[in-house]
Formats: C-alpha cells, sequence, structure tokens
C-alpha cells in the first residue's frame, strides 16, 4: 500500500469538496431552467412565462432562477421585491403597485423570507390576515430598503400596503 503523507490527503479532501460545492453552485443549464420554470407553473398555475426565467401574474413578476450571486438582493430599480428564502433565496417575487394587495393572488401568502425595497419612493409593509385586526409585521422603506431575514415575521405575510 502507498504511503501518503496526512497534510496530501487533507489537501486531497479539501479540493474533492471544494469541486463539489463548485459543481453544485454551476449556473443550471437552459434545460434545467426551463424544467424549473414549467415545474414552478406546474405548483403555481395562472402565470404566463415572459422570459428564460421569468414569470408573469398579473402585477407580479416571479424570477424562479437566479442569474446573479446568490445571497446578494437584485431588486430591480422602480420595484420592491420579495423572496422565498432568507437572504434574497429564490423565487423572487416583485411588485411596483401601490395600495393593498393579496399575496394568496399568486400563491405567496406565508412564503416572505428576505425583502429589497428599490422603489425612489414610499414603502411597504408586510401584513398577517389575523381576524378581524391584521398585523403589521415589517416594514421596508427608503430608509430600510433591506431586510435580509425577516425572522421572527418570516413566512406569515398575507398581503402588501404600498405607500407611495
Amino acid at each position: 500500500m502507498l504511503y501518503v503523507p496526512r497534510s496530501i490527503r487533507a489537501v486531497a479532501t479539501l479540493l474533492a469538496a471544494v469541486s463539489a460545492v463548485v459543481t453544485i453552485a454551476a449556473p443550471a443549464g437552459a434545460g434545467a431552467v426551463q424544467e424549473r420554470i414549467d415545474r414552478y407553473l406546474i405548483d403555481n398555475p395562472g402565470g404566463i412565462q415572459v422570459s428564460a426565467t421569468d414569470i408573469a401574474y398579473g402585477d407580479l413578476i416571479v424570477t424562479v432562477v437566479r442569474s446573479a450571486a446568490a445571497g446578494v438582493p437584485d431588486c430591480p430599480s422602480g420595484w420592491f421585491c420579495f423572496y422565498d428564502g432568507a437572504n434574497y433565496t429564490y423565487p423572487r417575487g416583485k411588485l411596483s403597485d401601490c395600495g393593498p394587495q393579496d399575496l394568496g393572488t399568486w400563491n405567496w401568502r406565508n412564503r416572505v423570507a428576505s425583502v429589497d425595497y428599490q422603489s425612489s419612493t414610499g414603502s411597504v409593509t408586510f401584513i398577517n390576515e389575523t381576524g378581524a385586526t391584521d398585523t403589521a409585521l415589517f416594514t421596508a422603506s427608503t430608509s430600510r430598503r433591506r431586510i435580509p431575514d425577516v425572522a421572527p415575521n418570516r413566512d406569515k405575510a398575507d398581503y402588501v400596503y404600498r405607500s407611495c
């Protein structure tokens, strides 16, 4: 049996681990992206695919696959975005309208875990429907644009109200 020094074994193990992480983090091919879009549409019917990664549900645009680096907020200017996971994990929903909106219209109730507010004015409050009186959970605005984790209110928002 060949003797391999511990330091070389450690480096080989590290390289194997890094290689596995790089493989997992590598962008999906066009076929895999389309499969994710198709799966999202099956799980959330009523949308229309409008680009390689986006589905429109009326006013809401859902981006199913991230094209930028993971863990980085990427809401376009003029929109407010909410993410299905903490630290801006996709899928991402984005809206720009003012006033109240029911996230259930687009199957987004109880899914918001992080937010990014990129409108030039106003604010958006995320609201939990609790019966006769609803509960304001948190607000994103021009002075608090990014909330990477809305805990302890993660997965509780049912509505949004945007003040313009």
